[in-house]
């Protein structure tokens, strides 16, 4: 009778299972995650690139586990604000950052204290890698290529480069171009893409570089031509050489930076697992698809792949960011 019994509930139990909407193996030994409300900490303003990635996977997120996915925008201090709030919550999967390479990466150089460790605090669940950023000239300048534009610098002396911000992936790329070519481009710093790109519509930029879905009002106005992009081609642009096609040889011309998430370090790896094959899984819902296309970026990577792509990117970006010669602020 009792051999039966539990025959009958063993049945039962792996039919239920079969049942269950997305899950992975190794989550389901941390059966009670999540036990309440999970909260997405986007370390930067709503309605922007990251704060849009965290609602439309989180919403996905929220679908597969019962659970409401709230996001929390804490912006501020380049991301350091939002992350150390994560860095210092309770390891049980319930507090998540959603963030980018800037704060995973380089405010451990351009800041004496951003406020967490990140990998003393933090572990990484699942990142996105990041989309080529756009080399955009002046049209008065002539440039349509990297050759052209190097000719332009040495004929003119000095050019006017924007960048969103100080320590950017610009900001190095002009750093490193100056020291390949022995140039003297000029880092024209702004407090982010938008108001780069009104410079550029202005006409006060030889050059700037960024995103290509925020350069779309220099490029659809005839203000802007794209001579190269930063490290790996965009679709929409696939004539458009990659600055290590035109020649360009510093290693930082090879990484492409992320976006993603992760959750204070001592969260249970089975939590962890989980989270990063529900981003994973993320990618195939229509909403997220709509995000990732808006802004071309990949797909989100498993926890494996994007700690690898975090361990090969870290030391690059670390020495182009330390050869700015910026002081800690």
């Amino acid at each position: 009778m009792s051999a039966k019994l539990d025959r009958r509930h063993f049945v039962a139990a792996g039919s239920a299972a079969l049942a269950m909407p997305f899950v992975s193996r190794s989550a389901s030994a941390q059966g009670t995650w999540p036990s309440r409300q999970i909260r997405m900490i986007c370390s930067y303003p709503a309605g922007g690139q990251t704060d849009l990635l965290a609602r439309a996977y989180g919403e996905f997120i929220s679908k597969q586990v019962g659970k409401t996915v709230v996001v929390e925008n804490k912006p501020g201090a380049s991301g350091a604000i939002g992350t150390a709030e994560v860095a210092r919550a309770e390891p049980d999967g319930h507090t998540i950052l959603c963030s980018i390479s800037t704060t995973y990466i380089m405010n451990r150089v351009v800041m004496k204290n951003p406020g967490y460790d990140m990998d003393k605090d933090l572990t990484l669940v699942s990142v996105i890698p990041g989309a080529g950023l756009l080399l955009v000239a002046n049209p008065k300048t002539g440039v349509k290529t990297l050759e052209d534009f190097v000719a332009f610098a040495r004929k003119s002396g000095k050019v006017n480069f924007g960048t969103y911000s100080a320590g950017s992936s610009p900001h190095m790329t002009i750093n490193e171009l100056n020291k390949q070519y022995g140039l003297n481009i000029e880092p024209v710093h702004y407090r982010g893409e938008a108001p780069m790109w009104t410079g550029m519509l202005e006409g006060t930029l030889d050059a700037a570089m960024g995103s290509y879905t925020a350069a779309q009002s220099v490029l659809q106005s005839d203000r802007g031509t794209v001579f190269a992009v930063h490290s790996k081609k965009v679709d929409a642009i696939p004539n458009v050489k990659t600055l290590p096609e035109q020649g360009a040889t510093s290693k930082f011309f090879t990484v492409s930076g992320f976006s993603g998430w992760a959750v204070p370090k001592a969260t249970p790896q089975p939590v962890v697992d989980r989270l990063a094959e529900l981003c994973v899984a993320a990618n195939s819902d229509l909403k997220v698809k709509e995000v990732l296309a808006t802004f071309v970026l990949e797909p989100a990577i498993g926890f494996k792949e994007s700690n690898a792509l975090y361990q090969r990117e870290l030391p690059i970006w670390i020495e182009s960011a330390q050869s700015l010669g910026l002081e800690p602020a």
